[in-house]
Formats: structure tokens, C-alpha cells, sequence
């Protein structure tokens, strides 16, 4: 029984992190960071959360300062991925 315990603990511990990964995502911004340094924290956070893919790039884009945004959004060929 111990055993089945200690398991069942690892697991919910595992998906509490993973859940603090994803809500750290939701609420980062670039502020007034570079955005060198804003990626360095997005992607600490990025590690362990559930979002792979286009929804991490999303999670990206939003984060970042509006204006570099746009200028990514009206490249001639626009970025498909973080890096």
C-alpha cells in the first residue's frame, strides 16, 4: 500500500507542476525586458507546461511587447515557430 501512495503523490505532484508551468505562461509578459531575456524566461517556463507546438507559439506571440509583435506579424515571411 505504501508503494501505491508514494505513486499516486509523484503523480498529482507532477500535474500540480505542470499546472503552474501553464498559468506562469498565461500571465508572462515582456514588459520592459529585452526581448532576449524574455524568451530565457519564456522558455524556463515553457519546460514542463503542457503546450508544444502552434499553441506555444501563440502563448509566445502574446506574451511578447505589441510592437515587436506586429513587426513579426508583417514580415514578408512570417516566423512559424519560437525559434
Amino acid at each position: 500500500m505504501g508503494e501505491f501512495l508514494v505513486a499516486i503523490r509523484k503523480e498529482f505532484r507532477e500535474e500540480e507542476e505542470k499546472s503552474v508551468k501553464v498559468e506562469e505562461l498565461k500571465r508572462l509578459e515582456q514588459g520592459e525586458s529585452t526581448i532576449e531575456e524574455f524568451i530565457q524566461e519564456f522558455r524556463r517556463a515553457a519546460r514542463g507546461s503542457r503546450y508544444k507546438g502552434r499553441p506555444l507559439v501563440e502563448k509566445f506571440k502574446r506574451g511578447m511587447n505589441k510592437m515587436i509583435r506586429r513587426k513579426l506579424i508583417e514580415a514578408e515571411r512570417p516566423s512559424t515557430s519560437i525559434e
